[in-house]
């Protein structure tokens, strides 16, 4: 028997359920201003030096892909993008000013790591959703669910 095991970084992204999941309430932490939710982000960034994250989608693909190489075993990391929490609250100053992230949430950007995401790659895996479509899913999501306003 071969097993794979898929580590997902954060995963953001819209939902079928009727809350916003804890991983998408961590990513958009710096929008929601939810104090708790943002020490956990920047507590994996300290730990791991940037943020690895992926959408929903990809993370399902991702599992579907695995499913059908019967060849394929070992540990997977399933993130389509590295950023640090600086990073990420400038994608939302950029792409969605009305939510003024503050000033203070942009710290100074880690190094980049020394790992990464590639084994799934090299398997001939794709990632579909880019940094842009998980920030605009894991805000929809927050929309819909009341934990965003407008």
């Amino acid at each position: 028997m071969k097993v794979v095991t898929l580590a997902c970084g954060i995963v953001g992204g819209d939902t079928v359920l009727s809350y916003t999941p804890g991983s998408v309430a961590a990513f958009i932490s710096q929008v929601t201003h939810n104090a708790r939710s943002y020490q956990s982000v920047k507590y994996a960034e300290e730990l791991l030096g940037k943020l690895p994250i992926v959408h929903v989608n990809d993370v399902c693909e991702a599992h579907i892909f695995c499913m059908e190489k019967p060849s394929i075993s070992g540990r997977f990391l399933i993130a389509s993008a590295f950023v640090s929490a600086a990073q990420l609250a400038g994608c939302y100053q950029l792409h969605y000013p009305e939510f003024n992230v503050k000033a203070e949430k942009l710290d100074e950007a880690k190094e980049d790591t020394k790992w990464g995401s590639t084994k799934l790659i090299e398997k001939g895996f794709e990632y579909k959703c880019d940094l842009k479509m998980i920030i605009d899913d894991s805000i929809r999501c927050a929309r819909r669910t009341g934990d965003l306003q407008q």
